[in-house]
């Protein structure tokens, strides 16, 4: 990946909506939100004004004018540089093409799931599928809505993406909790013997200074591996 003047993917986005016309930070917001775009890339009034100031600095945009209207205070007016529309195509191709490894909070929750009780954890999980649920009915509402106002797909892509990977993590969070409740995820048995020996008041350094004394011969390769 090239490296960008600015990683905040809020500055491509500013840098799309001057690509139509000169706008000023308020009528950016405002465009992002009554388009949706602020359902896919995270949008607040603060970080766009130094995400404009940072575009400004590298170049990538400039100051058209400053216009006043009524007795609301002085606005600038920005426009894109010629470096601005090269960077938006440079980026956005990028980002289309290639692959990046992002980070999901649900994937480290489950590199760490063993600190919780299997019990505990399937509760969890129960709860995590209500709220995937109501989420793609909304997504879903909403796309149904768009199409009946006669929008192209084009303009529901991002929606569409949205539903795909709601739909996705819906599924293996519900295949994962069966598996977990009938003991067909392989070690789900020691998982359950470990929290109940903390529970009778064993220490984990106990447990994995012997896990195979105390977890069965399953154990064996909490011998030297990594802690829960």
């Amino acid at each position: 990946m090239a490296k960008r003047r600015t990683s905040n993917l809020l500055a491509l986005a500013v840098l799309s909506c001057l690509i139509e016309r000169p706008m000023h930070p308020y009528e950016i917001s405002q465009t992002l939100r009554h388009r949706g775009k602020d359902q896919s890339i995270k949008l607040n009034y603060g970080a766009l004004y130094s995400v404009v100031e940072s575009l400004s600095k590298a170049g990538l945009i400039a100051a058209r004018e400053t216009v006043r209207e009524g007795r609301r205070p002085e606005r600038t007016i920005y426009e894109i540089t010629p470096a601005g529309r090269d960077e938006h195509d440079a980026w956005l191709s990028e980002l289309v093409s290639t692959p990046v490894r992002e980070y999901h909070s649900l994937e480290a929750a489950l590199a760490l799931i063993l600190g919780l009780p299997p019990d505990e954890a399937v509760r969890l999980l129960d709860h995590r599928t209500v709220q995937l649920k109501a989420e793609l009915a909304r997504t879903e509402a909403m796309l149904g809505a768009s199409k009946e106002m006669g929008l192209p797909d084009i303009f529901l892509v991002e929606g569409q993406f949205r539903q795909a990977m709601l739909s996705a993590e819906l599924a293996y969070v519900e295949r994962l909790v069966a598996a977990i409740r009938d003991n067909t995820l392989t070690g789900t048995t020691i998982w359950r013997r470990l929290h109940k020996l903390l529970a009778q008041g064993h220490s984990m350094e106990e447990i994995l200074g012997d896990p195979v004394k105390h977890l069965g011969k399953e154990a064996a390769m909490f011998a030297d591996g990594p802690t829960p």
